[in-house]
């Protein structure tokens, strides 16, 4: 069999990072959570016909090395911290300088940001916006001191519509549909029957002193008792749902710990964690075939946090209805991923892992075959967490927001774009890769070095053309 010639730009030393001694004779065995290997164990078996939701997906948290790595570096964005809030972009005047937020730390990034915002300003300022121009824009980056990331990600998200007029009555719609979701689904079963009983009181009792009296046991309704079996039953819901509120409210407090905005015992940390909760919830119980899978709260992290920290005071204040339904938009292109049920099927999470395989091979079948033929290392043993959790794991929080602003800004949606990221992160540290053993390449890959995020875009928009030979 013929080789495929790696293209020029490959070998390039910008893509590669030159393997440190430790990493190539290492010996230590790479660490694969238990609930990573019982979901690979349910790939490579077969599987037979289950509830959708039989037991959460249950990703690997981030290695105390990458935590450590990331606080003790320098904060490359003001805006991490919850305190810091930039000024906002005035719009209406596109040529208004007075939105720019200027680091001083780099003047050819502070030129090519400041460029980028004014582009980005201008078509935020039409009245209809070109969303070609505006996709094509924000997949280059979205300067981060601009405040307007919110915008463009709620129009990129299908959220806000095009034409700027109807912002004001689509907006208002949502946040009253998400209001009166919130008023259904997260009213406790006590409520409820309180609210039945007093409606029932007064239709039967013409407002006499008896009517406040207690429904005796044989007058509240079979289906709103605390011990009805009933399907039907909203006590029985609500016992059914308590395991999944649980598993919500451990994985919201353990969401970013790194992040004031996210963790802490501040009033500001705790209302931002309750927002995440009741988005999971409302969605978990809106979405009863999926319900909620451990990993969510990390794809709903960067929507909120980018949400919360828009710097219009309304927008920010309405931020937990608007993210919702972003994250239902986003949650569309890869729900098929938490379904167990289906990870064995075209549309699966499995499937997809094989689709990112060929697409190596495609594109660098050298490093394909090192990597699955000689050393036979699984790509699920990596790719599962970089797929579920839209690669929120692998880099720091400020990277992670650059990358989504690419994945989001693909016309053929962000599944795409992911899986072209990842074979790029797989070539950027090719040389590593094919001087490693399983390991080493294990350990490697579990634990993506830092890299340039501007240069791994590029590598990725580099493999839409067509595959090298």
């Amino acid at each position: 069999m013929v080789k495929k010639k790696v293209p020029d730009w490959l070998n390039s030393s910008l893509w590669s990072t030159t393997p440190s001694s430790s990493s190539s004779t290492s010996t230590s065995t790479p660490t694969i959570s238990s609930s990573d290997t019982n979901r690979f164990d349910q790939h490579s078996s077969p599987t037979t016909a289950s509830p959708l939701i039989e037991s959460p997906i249950d990703p690997p948290l981030v290695p105390a090395a990458i935590r450590d790595e990331q606080q003790q570096q320098p904060p490359r964005h003001h805006h991490l911290h919850h305190n810091y809030h930039p000024q906002k972009p005035e719009i209406k005047d596109k040529h208004s300088k007075t939105s720019i937020v200027i680091d001083n730390s780099n003047n050819n990034n502070n030129n090519e940001d400041i460029s980028k915002q004014a582009l980005l300003l201008t078509e935020l300022s039409r009245k209809v916006i070109n969303m070609g121009e505006l996709r094509r824009i924000a997949s280059q980056g979205i300067p981060d001191g601009a405040g307007i990331r919110s915008t463009v990600w709620k129009l990129l998200l299908g959220y806000l519509p095009p034409d700027r007029s109807l912002w004001s009555s689509e907006l208002a719609k949502k946040r009253s549909q998400y209001k009166h979701f919130k008023e259904e689904l997260l009213m406790n079963p006590s409520e409820i029957t309180r609210r039945l009983e007093k409606t029932t009181v007064i239709d039967n009792d013409d407002g006499k002193s008896e009517s406040r009296r207690v429904l005796s046991r044989s007058e509240i309704p079979h289906g709103e008792h605390p011990l009805s079996l009933g399907k039907s039953s909203v006590w029985n819901q609500f016992f059914q749902d308590s395991e999944i509120i649980e598993q919500i409210d451990r994985d919201v407090k353990r969401t970013h710990p790194d992040l004031h905005f996210f963790s802490g015992d501040t009033s500001f940390a705790k209302s931002n964690q309750e927002a995440l909760r009741n988005i999971l919830i409302v969605f978990a119980k809106l979405n009863p075939g999926i319900r909620y899978v451990q990993g969510m709260n990390e794809i709903l992290a960067p929507l909120f946090y980018v949400l919360k920290n828009d710097p219009d005071e309304e927008m920010a204040a309405c931020a937990e209805a608007d993210t919702f339904f972003c994250f239902v938009e986003l949650l569309s292109g890869f729900r098929d991923h938490f379904c167990q049920q289906l990870d064995n099927s075209v549309v699966g999470i499995r499937s997809t892992i094989t689709r990112l395989s060929q697409l190596l091979k495609e594109h660098d079948e050298e490093l394909w075959r090192h990597l699955e033929v000689t050393t036979k290392v699984n790509p699920q043993f990596y790719a599962f967490r970089w797929i579920t959790l839209l690669l929120t794991q692998e880099f720091n929080f400020a990277d992670s927001l650059h990358i989504w602003d690419t994945l989001l800004s693909d016309p053929e949606g962000p599944q795409e774009t992911l899986l072209r990221v990842c074979c790029a992160m797989l070539i950027l540290i090719r040389r590593r890769i094919l001087a490693g053993d399983f390991t080493s390449i294990l350990k490697l890959l579990q634990n993506y070095p830092p890299t340039n995020i501007s240069h791994l875009l590029y590598v990725a928009n580099k493999l839409r053309g067509q595959p090298s030979h």
